[in-house]
């Protein structure tokens, strides 16, 4: 019956168009929405235009903010010569709950997919390689995933920063706490060679 509402339809329709919600999940989803009493719903209206209108990319590390100017580029306690460069802003999020790192930050919004369209050119690398040349940049630490896009994505930056004359180094990937070495993959116990440090 539900598919014969055209409104609800619609509704369902929008949340299935955010990533990782697949029909199902969108339309309990817009069952849900239906059960705010009116002031939930303009609530949550708001919510999502607000965030639409006030969020917008931080002009020094591209990451998300609702400032002029990021929080973390903003503060002079961290370390501006280090800079981690992620994918999404989600990783900045993810990394941020560690509380281990001090330096700052820089979002490419995507990574070197040919395949999927998404060449060099349409992710944040030109505004990377102008805050090495203007901000006295001493290292790149490149934190993307390692899948093929990532690794991609990361040999192309080595080769654009290494001649600036900035360091530039790569995650530590390995074999994770708890897991035993006879179950993992060639990949992952390659990386946890790589990446061993003095004990």
């Amino acid at each position: 019956m539900a598919e014969y509402i055209e409104s609800l339809r619609l509704l369902a329709e929008r949340f299935g168009r955010l990533e990782g919600v697949g029909k199902k999940t969108a339309m309990r989803m817009a069952f849900s929405v239906l059960a705010f009493d009116e002031e939930e719903a303009q609530a949550f209206a708001k919510a999502i235009l607000d965030a639409h209108e006030k969020i917008h990319l931080c002009p020094i590390c591209q990451n998300l903010t609702d400032r002029e100017i990021c929080s973390i580029c903003a503060d002079e306690e961290r370390d501006h010569s280090v800079i981690c460069v992620l994918s999404d802003p989600r990783a900045v999020m993810a990394m941020e709950k560690v509380r281990e790192f001090r330096g700052v930050y820089h979002v490419l919004h995507g990574l070197i997919s040919p395949m999927n369209g998404m060449t060099p050119e349409k992710l944040k690398i030109r505004e990377l390689l102008s805050r090495v040349d203007e901000e006295g940049v001493e290292e790149v630490i490149v934190a993307t995933n390692p899948t093929v896009e990532g690794e991609a994505t990361a040999m192309y930056l080595s080769k654009l920063l290494k001649p600036l004359g900035v360091r530039v180094t790569r995650l530590a990937y390995g074999v994770p706490v708890g897991a035993e070495l006879e179950y993992a993959d060639e990949v992952t116990l390659f990386r946890a060679i790589e990446g061993r440090r003095d004990v």
